[in-house]
């Protein structure tokens, strides 16, 4: 499984990146081997608070295009969660890294701890990006 966190202007240009991935025209992130739709709800009921089956009720994660079937798919982080991101002391983050491997692992899924540490601070970083520039984070998985 490929993952790319991306900055976009828009639904309609992250959209265009279905086929292919954001590619160089956007700032982004790669990673692999996690199931991003679940992480990023994970990542918001441990942030934000809430609880994933409400998150999913709600329709998070927000999908842009593509089918969620087998397919490649581009969602939308949630205002939630980019606002949680954006906001989170470094040591909130790595708390949260922290607690997202142990949900991970409660299911079987290993993530080392620095790798969780990895993703969810360079997601901070790049959210922080992106609200500087007007702009939200999408997701393109393959």
């Amino acid at each position: 499984m490929i993952v790319k966190f991306f900055v976009a202007p828009d639904d309609t240009s992250a959209s265009l990146t279905l086929q292919t991935g954001p590619g160089r025209a956007f700032e982004s992130l790669s990673f692999g081997n996690f199931d991003p739709e679940e992480a990023v709800v994970e990542w918001e009921c441990l942030l934000a608070g809430g609880s994933f089956e409400e998150l999913v009720e709600a329709g998070e994660p927000r999908i842009v295009a593509g089918q969620d079937n087998d397919g490649c798919v581009v969602f939308a982080i949630s205002p939630r969660l980019s606002t949680a991101l954006a906001h989170a002391t470094p040591s909130r983050l790595s708390d949260v890294a922290a607690l997202w491997t142990q949900l991970r692992a409660e299911d079987g899924e290993v993530i080392d701890t620095e790798i969780a540490e990895a993703i969810v601070g360079d997601l901070a970083a790049l959210v922080s990006s992106a609200r500087r520039q007007n702009q939200s984070v999408y997701c393109w998985v393959a």
